[in-house]
């Protein structure tokens, strides 16, 4: 009989199991783990309960349970059956169990003993699916509270071991060689042409394929559509004995296994996803043509969407793939991308917890009664995206405002479906199922298809619409039956629009102002319609499917809905809102009177009666945007108080410090204030003089005076306009002064002028002007102004304004 790589590694990791009850198995594609492991514990006897295996995909949870009851010469369904969604062959006589991952997850909600299970397998653990991260999260805590007879294995072809290894309890790492025949992995020579050129570029690199070897080709591509795409570039470019044969997840079961069956005459050429690069047994792959491309769900905690986007691929997947080519004899694996674009992709794919959508996460963690903190995560979910899905939880009402799991939320977490759409059926009943049904799979409709739902439905009834595919309107129909059996009792009578309302209730859409087909969303962010779809004109729309632009999603599926329809169905959400708000685009104050659904606003009417104190706390918002405008009396009140700001206890008058601090000074002032208008006659001198109290204001007097009295007793103002406070006088006013004059400790700039008004020196040393450049004057301007007194020495001499008697 044909030996298994794996078979030398299961003496050790039978032995791992028996001792300690837990282990990490590390084996490469190829090597048997898959089909023969589970059946190695069964026949070792390890466990009196039934061996749960689990599988990331429904097509690998069936090859693998078909594969095993083959080898054991039975159907599925005996020793060995398989439970995926939508279908189940298990019997009372079943030992081991090939699941799907959420499935375990349901299970342990429904027994948290996991009653009658004597161990829980992990295949393919390094895909860190979302469900498989929980699931051995809540496998550890029920086998270190409840079960300690539990077995756990997780087994991988790609991962780094030594951390789920760490995270079982520093478990047994079992390494399996696996059997491998040598690829010769050739490069692309040139990146290849992006855009409508790649198709006919790749089709030719599958076609060099083809020709250069023999045996079957494996292609792997990001999705559906490019496969369907490449599909149609290789007419005519494939020898003659060549089978195309599409490979994805959402195709039937009996398309899906032709693809994993050798034909009868010639080979197949195998265009498939991700789905094939483990578990799946592809016959007779001697080439694989590598397009470099995978793609990944992506959530977006900022606009609470999820998007599929296509990255480059890793370099575990790239070798995970290459390794295809190599299962059954020597191989090439040919990558469209150059040898040098190597080194730039990443090391590994990123678990899915760290970019997913994990709304379904925190509910059932909100049933387990667990934070994400308390379970045992290899990746803890990320905090936001994690807050971000409990809020859409209590928008659903599954949590209460406290996080804890309602009633409801209950109902929800029973339901085979994101909480969202669990939520519409909940409410909805079997009417809501083609719907669920519908927007849980992928958009049956061709690319370019109008955006209403309305279409879709009418297709999925069965009415005629030659854009639908009808493989899918079939899939999904099943789907619905299936939802419309798991859904209780409606508890109300929907419309479609309704139904997809409370499915999205944060995607209510209103159209914005404009001609563009502009929406803003009931949970605060934009989308946009194509301008020519029919819907474009709709003033409210519920958006089910958007491709999650952060700036501003386009909207792919959505439906109109009545105002009417929205005021009936959220009548305790709709809230009434007064608000006062500075208008930029105005520039002025808007009381505003609103009707609000999340963001939208449904009406709006002015506020007549609008408090002042309101108004003028929304003109704060217009004064931080227009800025100080001070009046000439003003201007100079802050200059003295400059002069003297943050000194001790005096206030601070820089504009830094009066804007941060406007609540405090001007709001008691702004009364009457409402526009820029407004602003610009406003005098601003009463609010700053009132930020001093009476001991301020008699220091800002006294040390920085709005006037200088000269030696006469006359009071001149003093300028603060410059970088020094300044005076001027006649030079004769100041006769007699021995001290130069100052302010807030700084001397005054005087200039003096002569009888005519001219300035005749600047000085900050009076006294030293006296002795020095006076003389010089004296003598310049006896002659010009004779009847002006101009004395031998100014200090001993009395001030005057007065010139001499004319003939003295």
């Amino acid at each position: 009989m044909f030996r298994l790589p794996i078979e030398d590694a299961l003496p050790a990791l039978i032995s791992a199991l028996r001792a300690g009850g837990r282990a990490v198995l590390q084996a490469p594609p190829g090597a048997g783990k898959t089909t023969r492991v589970p059946l190695a514990m069964l026949e070792a006897g390890l466990c009196e309960g039934r061996i749960l295996m689990l599988e990331p995909r429904r097509l690998a949870a069936r090859a693998a349970a078909e594969r095993m009851a083959q080898t054991l010469g039975e159907a599925p369904g005996q020793t060995v059956g398989y439970r995926v969604r939508g279908e189940s062959k298990v019997s009372k006589t079943t030992r081991i169990e090939v699941v799907t991952e959420g499935i375990l997850t349901r299970m342990i909600q429904s027994d948290p003993e996991l009653s009658g299970i004597g161990a829980v397998i992990f295949d393919e653990f390094h895909e860190r699916s979302l469900n498989a991260d929980l699931g051995l999260a809540l496998c550890l805590e029920i086998a270190g509270a409840l079960r300690d007879d539990l077995l756990l294995l997780a087994m991988s072809a790609t991962l780094d071991a030594a951390p789920v290894a760490a995270l079982m309890g520093d478990v047994p790492v079992v390494t399996s060689q696996g059997r491998a025949f040598p690829v010769e992995v050739i490069h692309a020579e040139a990146a290849l042409p992006k855009g409508r050129d790649l198709w006919p570029a790749l089709a030719a690199l599958v076609g060099r394929a083809a020709k250069e070897t023999r045996g079957g080709v494996l292609v792997f591509l990001p999705g559906a559509g490019e496969i369907s795409r490449l599909e149609r570039a290789l007419e005519g470019r494939l020898p003659g004995d060549c089978h195309v044969r599409p490979l994805y997840g959402a195709m039937k079961f009996a398309d899906q296994r032709a693809a994993l069956e050798a034909p009868r005459q010639g080979r197949n050429v195998v265009l498939a996803t991700s789905i094939a690069e483990t578990s799946l047994t592809i016959p007779e792959v001697r080439a694989v043509v590598d397009a470099g491309q995978a793609r990944r769900a992506r959530f977006d905690p900022g606009s609470g969407m999820s998007r599929l986007v296509t990255e480059r691929v890793s370099r575990a997947e790239a070798a995970q793939r290459a390794g295809r080519a190599g299962r059954v004899a020597e191989g090439r694996c040919y990558r469209a991308w150059t040898k040098g674009e190597e080194g730039a992709l990443p090391a590994f794919p990123p678990a899915e917890i760290e970019a997913a959508d994990l709304a379904g996460l925190a509910l059932e963690l909100a049933l387990w009664g667990a934070g994400p903190d308390a379970l045992s995560f290899l990746t803890p979910p990320p905090e936001s995206a994690f807050t971000e899905a409990q809020a859409l939880l209590r928008l659903l009402g599954a949590l209460d405002g406290r996080g804890l799991i309602t009633e409801h939320g209950r109902r929800l977490a029973a339901l085979p479906l994101h909480p969202r759409l669990a939520h519409m059926l909940a409410v909805a009943g079997p009417e809501a199922a083609p719907l669920a049904a519908l927007l849980a799979d992928r958009d049956p409709m061709s690319r370019g298809a109008p955006v209403d739902l309305s279409l879709r439905l009418k297709a999925l009834a069965g009415g005629h619409e030659p854009r639908a595919d009808r493989a899918a309107l079939a899939r999904i129909r099943t789907e619905a039956a299936r939802l419309a059996r798991n859904a209780g009792p409606a508890r109300q009578a929907l419309e479609p629009a309704e139904m997809a309302a409370l499915a999205y209730p944060d995607r209510i859409g209103l159209r914005r102002p404009g001609d563009a087909p502009r929406y803003l969303l009931s949970g605060g962010k934009g989308a946009v319609l194509p301008p020519e779809d029919p819907l474009a004109n709709a003033r409210l729309i519920v958006a089910t499917d958007l491709d999650g632009d952060p700036r501003e999603a386009r909207i792919r599926q959505a439906t109109g809905i009545a105002e009417s329809t929205l005021r009936t169905l959220f009548a305790d959400e709709i809230t009434e809102v007064t608000f006062c708000d500075w208008s930029k685009r105005e520039r002025r104050v808007q009381a505003r009177v609103q009707e609000r659904l999340g963001a939208l606003s449904l009406s709006d009417r002015a506020w007549k009666d609008a408090p002042e104190e309101d108004i003028a706390r929304a003109m704060l918002s217009g004064v931080r945007e227009l800025g100080l405008l001070p009046s000439e009396g003003a201007r100079l009140f802050l200059a003295r108080a400059r002069l003297l700001s943050g000194q001790g206890d005096f206030p601070d008058f820089s504009d830094q410090g009066l804007m941060d601090s406007l609540e405090d000074w001007l709001l008691p002032y702004l009364r009457g204030v409402r526009s820029a208008e407004d602003w610009k006659r406003f005098d601003l001198q009463p609010a700053l003089r009132a930020r001093l109290d009476w001991d301020a204001q008699q220091r800002l007097d006294r040390e920085a005076p709005a006037k200088f009295t000269t030696p006469l007793g006359r009071a001149i103002p003093i300028d603060y306009s410059g970088e020094d406070p300044a005076i001027a006088l006649r030079l004769q006013e100041m006769f007699g002064q021995t001290r130069h004059p100052s302010v807030a400790g700084k001397p005054l700039v005087v200039t003096l002028l002569s009888p005519a008004g001219k300035p005749l020196q600047i000085t900050r040393d009076i006294p030293g002007f006296w002795t020095s450049s006076y003389g010089d004057v004296r003598k310049d301007m006896r002659a010009r102004y004779p009847r002006h007194p101009w004395p031998e020495d100014p200090r001993e001499a009395d001030p005057t304004l007065r010139a001499k008697p004319r003939g003295t």
